[in-house]
């Protein structure tokens, strides 16, 4: 989906999320998952998992943690994406990644992971950034292929029975590491 072309809009701004954008950050990333309205976009998982992504304690978690932080992308003050990045090492991890499903396919994704990229070398030097994606989601792996990232073959099981993270509706769900390196410049 990541063909059309770029659409004339305001120029995105990047933040650090604080504790008080936790209530527009919970159903934003619902929306870009889980329920009727992700299907809206092209990045849903309602058909492989019902209930829900994502809750206000997880997202809380990942605002104050240190070494983790959570940008938002905003367009005229209004947020239309997040993305998490966690400090790990000479690594940072990728995750939470959310557009509003209505402007998903215009290009946004392309530019908030390029900014998250830019802003883990910068911040915290690190040479990689991992992500998780489900196993079984091919187009989503096939567009993270093109903006370079790899498959490592290296699974991890999926939380089956502890709802926080939805509750599956087939039994082949696996968690595969992606892997960009993010050289110096």
């Amino acid at each position: 989906m990541d063909t059309a072309p770029p659409r004339d809009f305001a120029p995105l701004t990047y933040r650090d999320a604080v504790e008080a954008d936790v209530p527009a950050l919970v159903p934003l990333i619902e929306s870009a998952y889980r329920g009727d309205t992700s299907r809206t976009g092209w990045t849903t998982e309602a058909d492989i998992l019902d209930g829900q992504r994502t809750d206000p304690e997880s997202v809380r978690a990942v605002i104050t943690t240190p070494g983790s932080r959570l940008l938002i992308a905003e367009r005229d003050g209004e947020v239309i994406a997040c993305c998490q990045l966690e400090h790990r090492g000479d690594a940072a991890y990728f995750g939470m990644f959310a557009v509003r499903p209505g402007l998903q396919g215009a290009g946004l994704g392309r530019q908030i992971i390029a900014e998250a990229e830019r802003s883990a070398r910068e911040l915290w030097g690190v040479q990689e950034m991992h992500m998780t994606v489900i196993s079984v989601r091919d187009e989503l792996i096939a567009w993270y292929e093109r903006r370079g990232y790899r498959r490592t073959g290296k699974l991890s099981p999926f939380p089956y029975g502890d709802e926080r993270f939805g509750i599956p509706q087939r039994d082949d769900l696996a968690f595969e590491l992606l892997v960009k390196d993010l050289p110096l410049s």
